[in-house]
C-alpha cells in the first residue's frame, strides 16, 4: 500500500527508523509513534519506500 502523501511517507520513516533501532522510540510523536506500535517492519518499509513526487503535503480528510 503505497503513501498517500507526503507527510504520511516521513512518518513511516521514522516509524521504521525507530523500529530498526536508529532513533529512540521516545522520539517519536503522532502519527510516527502509532505507527511504530501498529506496522510491521515490512509495512512500513513499503510506505517509507513510496516516491514522493506527484503526492500532496498532506492527504485531504474526506480520503
Amino acid at each position: 500500500m503505497p503513501a498517500k502523501s507526503k507527510a504520511q511517507q516521513k512518518a513511516a520513516g521514522a516509524a521504521l527508523a525507530a523500529k530498526r533501532g536508529d532513533i529512540k522510540k521516545n522520539e517519536l510523536k503522532g502519527a510516527s509513534r502509532s505507527m511504530e506500535k501498529s506496522m510491521s517492519e515490512s509495512e512500513l518499509k513499503e510506505l517509507a519506500s513510496t516516491k514522493r513526487k506527484g503526492k500532496p503535503e498532506h492527504a485531504s480528510k474526506s480520503a
